[in-house]
């Protein structure tokens, strides 16, 4: 019942909250083609993706060399995409094939997700100059957005269909989103009501082990506090606003009793707001997000994200021991979660740590093996330093 509710909000609304008048997605098998100037890790990434949607969520997904693919990946540069959209990082479009066509028909019928009946012709629009990772994220998030669910929603603890964007590869749950999307009793065209009588039959046989009663019924995110966090952590505002509105979306959590997830990122988010200004503040706020991490199922990257920020402040203040006991249980998490950012990071964090606590022969061990990671992660280990000096006031190592 819950992941019904939960296919019904991403596949038939829009993140604005939208209804979507048809249910659609691509008939037939599914082909997908590069353009542009693809770096070689985007290739690679490429394939390991549309082999993990054939075995995982069985569709009939496959790379070509013509010109009529159903996807379109346009592999461009940072700076053309902001050209066109300032705050994104990559984006997905339906019937264009370039920016330049994108710029002309952005805000028509054209390009318009809602005026569609059956998906055809999708791009995404991807950097190539940014590192490894977030070239793979990006692949990640528009694809699955090219093929599936529109909507994002905040309560999702193990998704990339989330807006707090932790995940950054496609979840189990992502896969069987996906596979129910692309099951024989659905098919484009169909309203919201029609895809709701058939999603029992589509679930129960795809997941069987998910025919339980239902758990804790989940509150939909309250509007105001979407955006307040929107406003919180987009570079738009000043800290000062940023922070306000996090502060009152933490009101709304608190009144509406938002015990979930969305309460562990409301904290993590004034967690990063503080950091610099409020150094006690912000630890107090990552403890909080943690905690309430801890107390909700499927958040083990959560965890080791926060656990990297509390890791930090404790190197900071001269306390290795504490900086271990967060790191050590997150490594885990993090390469399960395929993060080589934030595995990387936590490597060098606890290098740092063990130098510290005397244990150099460790401590190097663990620097080497933060390389390979921060290069994929971070472009170079030269990046992920200057990070981590911004965050702990030390140059690790």
């Amino acid at each position: 019942m819950e992941i019904a509710r939960d296919f019904l909000d991403l596949t038939m609304r829009m993140e604005s909250g939208r209804h979507l008048p048809y249910f659609t997605r691509f008939e037939g098998p599914i082909t997908v083609a590069v353009r542009g100037a693809p770096s070689p890790t985007l290739t690679t990434d490429l394939g390991r993706l549309l082999y993990r949607l054939r075995s995982e969520a069985g569709l009939q997904i496959t790379q070509t060399n013509t010109s009529d693919a159903n996807i379109i990946v346009n592999a461009t540069t940072r700076r053309a995409i902001q050209k066109v959209l300032p705050q994104a990082a990559c984006f997905v479009a339906p019937n264009v094939t370039t920016l330049a066509e994108y710029r002309l028909a952005r805000r028509t019928k054209l390009t318009s997700w809602s005026s569609m009946k059956e998906r055809k012709r999708i791009t995404i629009f991807v950097p190539t100059d940014v590192s490894p990772q977030e070239t793979r994220d990006c692949l990640h998030e528009e694809l699955s957005q090219a093929l599936g669910p529109l909507n994002d929603l905040y309560r999702l603890p193990d998704s990339i269909f989330n807006d707090d964007n932790l995940h950054t590869v496609l979840t189990g749950f992502d896969m069987l989103i996906l596979k129910a999307m692309y099951a024989p009793e659905l098919h484009s065209g169909m309203n919201r009501r029609q895809v709701a009588n058939r999603l029992p039959e589509v679930l129960a046989r795809l997941n069987p082990a998910g025919q339980r009663p239902p758990g804790k019924f989940q509150i939909y995110t309250p509007r105001d506090w979407r955006a307040n966090m929107i406003t919180a952590l987009a570079p738009g505002a000043n800290m000062n606003q940023r922070l306000k509105a996090a502060e009152d979306a933490l009101r709304i959590a608190t009144a509406r009793k938002l015990s979930d997830v969305r309460m562990g990122y409301n904290w993590y988010a004034i967690g990063l707001l503080t950091e610099r200004s409020d150094p006690d503040r912000a630890i107090a706020a990552f403890q909080n997000a943690y905690q309430y991490y801890q107390a909700n199922s499927g958040t083990d990257i959560h965890k080791a994200q926060v656990a990297s920020r509390i890791a930090s402040y404790a190197l900071h203040n001269g306390n290795p021991q504490m900086a271990l006991d967060y790191i050590e249980p997150s490594l885990a998490a993090a390469i399960r979660g395929e993060n080589a950012a934030l595995l990387s990071a936590l490597m060098l964090l606890r290098s740092e740590a063990l130098m510290r606590n005397g244990m150099a022969t460790d401590a190097r061990a663990a620097r080497v093996d933060s390389l390979g990671w921060a290069r994929y992660g971070f472009g170079s280990e030269r990046e992920l330093k200057q990070r981590l000096r911004v965050l702990t006031g030390f140059s690790p190592l």
